[in-house]
């Protein structure tokens, strides 16, 4: 594992400017399932910059972002008012959120539940529901494919950070369905698509960099020669611009008993 858990605020920046956003078909696929619907009040866990909050938003939900890291949160409001919604924000740990309990339809997690004391969480998540309301734990990963950008830049973080434990997979998180089962969920199901996602080569550069075993992890020496030695390989062996990366949305969904 990574030594400590990654510094988001030290890229928010970069965050907020490089990482693409969850894909609004995944709202697509919520709301043929009633959960995405306008006035349903949700609370997104680890919102960070707010991609996956913002997309309820746009779906007309109340929407509350919660997240440890205030440099993050003065990102998400920035893109809010880019994107003209309304977003609450409070600065708590996933594991103690201090909203009410019982006052939200839906709690929602993108990306970040393996940053989670994922036992506490759990429990988080089902004090804050109504009754029969649902958890969605959702991610967007990059996929590793032979031979391309991804696997080249994965084979260079590696070389940073090598305790870094998220090389080289596909994007799927069975244990996520084991922790909602443990902590009394019904109704458990999954879905996942693959998307293609542009990403120009300055762009691809800055997305690594606001990874967690990057600029997350790093000082800022060593963040610089991981950038410059990605430039040098986008320029010498994966020339087009922009590129095309393959993606995969997964998504798990729970219920609290009635």
């Amino acid at each position: 594992m990574i030594d400590c858990p990654p510094d988001f605020a030290r890229t928010a920046a970069d965050y907020a400017r490089h990482r693409a956003g969850f894909p609004v078909e995944l709202l697509d696929r919520l709301s043929a399932r009633g959960i995405a619907r306008p006035g349903a009040r949700v609370v997104d866990l680890g919102t960070g910059t707010g991609s996956l909050a913002r997309l309820f938003a746009q779906y007309g939900c109340e929407v509350t972002g919660v997240d440890i890291a205030a440099p993050l949160l003065e990102q998400a409001r920035r893109l809010d008012r880019e994107a003209g919604v309304q977003i609450a924000y409070v600065v708590a740990p996933a594991e103690a959120t201090g909203l009410p309990s019982g006052a939200f339809d839906v709690v929602s997690a993108g990306q970040c539940w393996h940053w989670f004391d994922r036992p506490a969480a759990a429990r988080e998540v089902a004090r804050l529901l109504v009754s029969a309301g649902t958890v969605v734990i959702a991610h967007f990963d990059w996929l590793p494919v032979k031979g391309n950008m991804v696997e080249a830049t994965e084979e260079i973080i590696l070389r940073y950070t090598p305790t870094w434990p998220f090389a080289d997979r596909a994007g799927l998180y069975p244990q996520w369905l084991v922790d909602l089962q443990a902590a009394g969920f019904t109704g458990i199901e999954t879905f996942s698509f693959d998307v293609m996602v542009p990403y120009s080569h300055e762009a691809w550069v800055g997305r690594v960099r606001a990874s967690a075993p990057v600029a997350g992890s790093l000082d800022p020496h060593a963040v610089r020669r991981c950038s410059e030695e990605l430039t040098a390989t986008l320029r010498e062996h994966f020339s087009e611009d922009p590129l095309t990366i393959p993606h995969r949305v997964w998504a798990v969904t729970a219920q609290t008993r009635p």
